[in-house]
C-alpha cells in the first residue's frame, strides 16, 4: 500500500494537522508525516507543544499524543530531501499540506525546494499525483491569489479551512472534524463521521 504524505507548515492551524494525522492512522492508512521549522515553532507557541526533531522520537511523542497504535506512521525531519518520499521514483497516493504557510504556497508555485515539504510537493506535481493544499490565511492578496492560481494551474488542489453550519456544529471539534473531512474527501478517503448535507430540514408546524 502506497503512504499518503501529509505536511504541516508554519501557520495557525496545528490541531487541523493533529486530527488529520489520528484520522488517517485510525483508519488504517500508512502516512509519511512532515513538519516544517515553522510549524515547530507555531505548536510551541500556541498550544506549548514541544516537538521533538529526531524522526524516530517524533514518532513516539504522535503515538502516545493521540493514542494511537494503528496505522503506519514515519516522520521526516523538515530538511531531508534524502527521504524516498523526495523521489518521483517513490509511490505515494497524494500529499496533504495542512495547514499551508503562503510562504510554502510561493516557494512551491516558484519550484523553490527549501525543505522537504516544498520538495515532495514539487515531486506529486511533476509526477501528476494529488496535492491538496489548505492555506491557511485571510484576507489574501494578490500575490497569494496568483500563487494559488499558479498552482491550480499545475494540477493543485486548492481547499481552504472554511467550516459550514449546516452540520449544525456543537463544539470547536465538530468545526475541525469537518474542516479536516472534507479537504481528505479529496483523496477518496472515507474517515471518521460527518453529518454531510442532505438537502434542506423540514420543520413541522407547530
Amino acid at each position: 500500500m502506497s503512504s499518503i504524505v501529509l505536511a504541516a507548515s508554519g501557520a495557525s492551524g496545528q490541531p487541523l494537522a493533529e486530527r488529520a494525522l489520528q484520522l488517517l492512522l485510525a483508519s488504517g492508512e500508512e502516512v509519511d508525516f512532515v513538519i516544517s521549522r515553522g510549524a515547530m515553532a507555531v505548536w510551541q507557541a500556541e498550544q506549548g507543544v514541544s516537538i521533538p526533531g529526531n524522526p524516530i522520537s517524533q514518532e513516539t511523542f504522535w503515538r502516545s499524543r493521540l493514542d494511537s497504535t494503528n496505522g503506519i506512521l514515519r516522520c521526516h525531519r523538515w530538511n531531508d530531501q534524502a527521504a524516498a518520499i523526495a523521489s518521483g521514483s517513490h509511490k505515494t497516493r497524494g500529499m496533504v499540506i495542512l495547514p499551508c504557510s503562503m510562504g510554502t504556497v510561493g516557494r512551491i508555485s516558484s519550484g523553490v525546494a527549501l525543505g522537504l515539504i516544498e520538495r515532495c510537493a514539487d515531486v506529486h506535481l511533476k509526477e501528476g499525483r494529488p496535492l491538496i493544499i489548505a492555506p491557511r490565511e485571510m484576507p489574501w492578496n494578490l500575490i497569494h491569489l496568483k500563487n494559488l492560481t499558479t498552482l491550480a494551474e499545475a494540477g493543485a488542489r486548492i481547499t481552504p479551512p472554511i467550516p459550514a453550519w449546516y452540520q449544525q456544529p456543537k463544539t470547536l471539534d465538530d468545526m475541525i472534524d469537518f474542516i479536516v473531512i472534507r479537504i481528505l474527501d479529496v483523496l477518496g478517503l472515507e474517515l471518521g463521521n460527518l453529518n454531510r448535507w442532505e438537502g434542506p430540514r423540514k420543520h413541522t408546524k407547530q
